[in-house]
């Protein structure tokens, strides 16, 4: 089974920058669908950032969050500028086709990684 590390998260100041990355081991992928996904506290779990052929993100994070991958390592990056408190959450990487398709043929979610933006 396909099992994702991810690494990065941390406490920072508003303004501020982090820089999170998601290993997947026990398989390799030549083309395959990643994004990043997060959820506050009493809040639903919500799309932030995708890459497959493309980058695509969320409004809310469009001119801050840079998303990347290096598929040589089986990698994908997620970075974070100008953090604001509004972007506290824990963060999980995913891989799988939750985004292309109703009934995904496969899918992979992180343990999650927390962020947290405070003074």
């Amino acid at each position: 089974q396909v099992q994702l590390i991810e690494s990065g998260g941390g406490l920072v100041e508003p303004g501020g920058s982090l820089r999170l990355s998601c290993v997947a081991s026990g398989r390799t992928f030549n083309d395959y669908p990643m994004a990043w996904f997060r959820q506050a506290p009493g809040k639903e779990r919500e799309y932030v950032a995708a890459t497959f052929r493309g980058t695509f993100y969320t409004d809310s994070v469009k001119d801050r969050f840079t998303i990347s991958r290096d598929d040589d390592r089986n990698t994908v990056y997620l970075q974070m500028n100008s953090l604001q408190p509004e972007d506290t959450a824990v963060y999980y990487c995913y891989l799988g086709q939750r985004l292309l398709a109703a009934a995904p043929k496969y899918e992979y979610w992180g343990q999650g990684t927390q962020v947290t933006v405070s003074s």
